[in-house]
């Protein structure tokens, strides 16, 4: 009976290893103390078989998951749900086993800091085990590399093909490149994973990956997790992780030569207040839904804000291009004016000097006469042209300033959508301040009902050895009187 019931303790605390709160060795923190012997590195399934055994003295099949995910997982896992495979075979049971890690450290990492309201950095023991179930899916099934040194296997390789997927990850690589105390590849990845992490970019840099599987063949074996559709879920299940704010320092730190073990007595927790209401989990899951939302909906916004400006610059720079482009027609129009009015003159000049010299000698200068004529002609063909090219001017200056007109317009209608805009996100904010302040008070509210809940407990077993001790007192002092079924109160 003993046996039974620590091994439904052990089970309900895997599959509730962080809804329990409070625990007599629990620390501010939010995770339990633990000792050296409590630690154990397992990538298959026998040492994590033995890692639960030690524990508990228990065999539990860690396959079947007997009690439902949360609300939060539950959506991630219905996008990509794992195909049946063989369950004898133990490739398919360590990706298995490393997915339930990461769905565990994942739930636990996001409650602990919900509950603990501040910003996280490096000494956070459940943000240090998450690093450490990363770690251990992303070396799943690496191959080997030999080198002149001996034998590479490392999985800072596969994430410097994130830099080439994403032109954003470009900064994160530059980044870890420059920081002078890393040595070797395994602290560049780990150094990555942190960076991108800070960035709350880890998700959207996982799907990328994981979608260029033949990118990944290169460094996976076939039946690796990243390879498998494990890794997709993992990838779904980070974007949970954008709610958390992480400011972490790795200037001095030694990510090089970092402890890479699974700390199993942060989730194989006691299971006896698993009593507790889950109404104050499910209103902080749907408010977590909602700002997670609005941050998408933010996201878009300014995105869409940024596009529109991008465009106003366009127009301003086309106005400014337009406006030089009419005052130079402008100025071809006057020059033009200009000539006609001088080609005017000479004609007149030349006209009355025809009239006079005709008048004068008009035998005499009959050949001078004609060719002054021809002169005339010619003079008044350029002037014909001359206003020809005048007309064209003059309609490609009208053109030029309909085209202004409607450019002018076009940039009103876009200022007045920027300003729409630029409302929508301030209303946005607003409400995202309003939903963080409901979940302060949510969980406010969720404090006082665990306490409630444990003094009622307690309460309820001093009632229980009051009975015992009334009974034993009624039996001793009247043996042969009839045992009472139950005390009224």
């Amino acid at each position: 009976m003993a046996e039974h019931v620590r091994e439904s303790q052990v089970s309900q605390s895997w599959d509730h290893g962080s809804d329990t709160k409070d625990s007599p060795q629990q620390h501010k923190n939010g995770h339990l103390g633990h000792s050296t012997e409590d630690s154990y590195s397992p990538t298959s399934v026998i040492f994590f078989k033995e890692a639960l055994a030690a524990a508990g003295n228990v065999n539990i099949e860690l396959e079947r998951r007997e009690t439902p995910l949360p609300a939060s997982l539950q959506h991630e896992l219905e996008i990509q749900q794992p195909k049946k495979r063989n369950p004898k075979d133990p490739i398919a049971i360590e990706r298995l086993n490393l997915m339930n890690m990461a769905k565990l450290s994942i739930k636990g990492l996001i409650e602990s800091a919900l509950n603990l309201g501040r910003t996280l950095d490096s000494d956070y023991a459940p943000l240090q085990q998450f690093f450490v179930v990363m770690e251990h899916c992303l070396k799943h099934g690496l191959k080997t590399k030999k080198t002149f040194l001996g034998q590479n296997k490392s999985f800072w390789g596969p994430l410097e093909l994130v830099e080439k997927l994403t032109p954003e990850a470009g900064e994160i690589t530059a980044s870890v490149k420059d920081l002078p105390g890393l040595k070797t590849p395994i602290g560049r990845g780990r150094a990555w994973l942190r960076l991108a992490l800070m960035q709350k970019k880890l998700s959207d840099y996982m799907k990328t990956l994981i979608n260029r599987k033949d990118l990944l063949s290169e460094f996976y074996e076939p039946n690796a997790l990243m390879m498998e559709e494990e890794g997709a879920v993992i990838a779904g299940l980070l974007v949970g992780l954008n709610v958390i704010d992480a400011n972490l320092c790795m200037k001095g730190e030694d990510l090089d030569s970092q402890v890479n073990v699974i700390d199993f007595s942060m989730y194989l927790k006691d299971g006896g207040h698993s009593s507790k209401s889950t109404e104050g989990d499910g209103q902080i899951t749907a408010i977590l839904d909602q700002k997670n939302y609005v941050e998408e909906l933010n996201r878009h916004l300014s995105a869409s804000v940024n596009n529109l400006q991008a465009k106003v610059d366009a127009m301003e720079k086309s106005n400014t291009k337009l406006t030089e482009e009419l005052a130079v027609a402008n100025n071809r129009i006057i020059t033009l004016q200009e000539e006609v009015e001088r080609v005017k003159e000479e004609s007149s000049y030349l006209l009355e000097s025809n009239r006079k010299a005709s008048k004068a000698d008009g035998s005499a200068d009959g050949h001078v006469l004609g060719e002054a004529r021809k002169q005339l002609k010619e003079e008044t063909q350029l002037r014909l042209d001359v206003e020809r090219e005048l007309e064209v001017q003059i309609g490609m200056k009208q053109e030029m300033e309909l085209s202004m007109k409607m450019l002018e317009k076009d940039i009103c209608e876009k200022q007045d959508a920027l300003v729409a805009l630029r409302q929508q996100l301030d209303d946005l904010r607003t409400l995202n301040h309003e939903l963080s302040h409901k979940s302060q008070s949510s969980e406010g509210a969720l404090k006082q009902k665990t306490e409630i809940v444990s003094r009622l407990e307690e309460k309820t077993n001093q009632m229980a050895g009051t009975i015992k001790q009334l009974e034993q007192s009624s039996c001793g002092s009247n043996p042969d009187h009839v045992r009472p079924r139950g005390i009224v109160t």
